[in-house]
């Protein structure tokens, strides 16, 4: 025999809930219901961004939504939010120029996707447009311009190999419906041994410079002298001619000396006493008839 305690039976046929009790628990559901509608009804398109959508029924639509609120059936209808602003993209390629010398070319690209053609740039791209295209496209035009030039051309005519690949890339970017706003090169570097020929031929043009230098030195040094020869030796020979046809010039020109040597001597303060043939002056000469 099992012994089994009195079974306790509940009776609820007499308990009822309170009034208004049900409806408030409508009412709550439908307020619920109409938030979690509301909120997936609209969407947000931020400054600066644009928006197509993409519906279960018929596929993606062509129609680009501006910033604001917009609406749409929850789902059927899928936004999708594109950045239109112009965003920097930076590549750097190893090109090949025209004397086969290695040229590291760094390249600055602003971009930004057409707005009038979001739709079919998501069919063929999808949002990451950018790291899908730009490597590519930048890659081909750097080495297709480089190679026109040689390497001391890439740094003397930098502004034109610049236009050239701003122009070339703007126009190959366009079949992607991409719009460059500004393409420029942010650095240009070679091989270090071509870095070194270089500065070997520079150094060595300063010195071929510096002994083309030395060498016009003297050569105007030389002609200077010849030029002095011949001015002393014109006027020795016009100093000639004239003691030969005034003979009294010679000796005026020993007075003129003279009296400059007796002007130093009295103005020493060491007095000496000469005669007049260490002065240069003897007068015994002077009055010899001619």
């Amino acid at each position: 025999m099992s012994n089994k305690g009195p079974e306790v039976k509940l009776d609820f046929s007499g308990f009822k809930l309170p009034k208004g009790t049900g409806s408030f628990a409508v009412v709550a559901l439908g307020l619920v219901g109409i938030g979690y509608a509301v909120k997936n009804c609209v969407y947000t398109v931020e400054g600066g961004h644009r928006s197509i959508l993409f519906s279960r029924v018929s596929g993606l639509g062509n129609e680009v939504m501006n910033e604001g609120l917009h609406f749409r059936l929850p789902w059927v209808h899928k936004p999708i939010i594109f950045d239109i602003r112009a965003r920097p993209y930076k590549f750097i390629s190893p090109s090949g120029s025209k004397d086969l010398q290695i040229v590291n070319i760094g390249l600055r690209v602003l971009h930004r996707p057409a707005q009038d053609t979001l739709a079919n740039m998501y069919r063929t791209l999808s949002k990451d447009y950018d790291a899908r295209v730009l490597p590519s496209i930048t890659n081909e035009i750097l080495k297709s311009v480089v190679a026109q030039f040689n390497a001391a051309q890439l740094i003397t005519q930098r502004p034109l190999v610049s236009q050239l690949v701003r122009d070339r890339l703007i126009e190959r970017a366009k079949d992607f419906n991409i719009i460059l706003d500004d393409v420029s090169i942010t650095d240009l570097s070679f091989s270090s041994e071509y870095t070194a020929a270089i500065e070997a031929k520079q150094v060595a043009q300063q010195e071929a410079q510096r002994a083309q230098f030395v060498v016009e030195r003297a050569k105007q040094e030389r002609q200077e002298k010849i030029v002095r020869a011949e001015g002393e030796g014109e006027a020795a020979k016009m100093l000639g001619k004239a003691i030969q046809s005034h003979p009294g010039y010679l000796k005026l020109r020993r007075l003129k000396t003279a009296q400059e040597i007796a002007r130093i001597i009295s103005s020493s303060h060491n007095r000496a006493y000469l005669d007049a043939r260490n002065l240069m002056l003897n007068l015994s000469d002077l009055e010899k008839p001619q």
